[in-house]
């Protein structure tokens, strides 16, 4: 593991912990950002939020 990619790891998992206090809903903090079976569900709960990405395939209307 390069310094780099640890470094963007720490971005990112700060930037999870800000979404799921900002989107409380769907637990960012736990999954961060990850597809898991939780976070599938959540979604399917509430719907997309504007941090989901609308071309990855469950978010997909076909």
């Amino acid at each position: 593991m390069t310094p780099a990619s640890i470094v963007a790891k720490v971005m990112r998992d700060e930037m999870m912990e800000k979404a799921g206090a900002i989107h409380p809903a769907y637990g960012f903090e736990a999954h961060v950002g990850y597809g898991t079976p939780t976070h599938l569900r959540a979604i399917e709960a509430n719907g997309p939020c504007p941090l989901h990405r609308m071309r990855f395939r469950p978010m997909r209307v076909e």
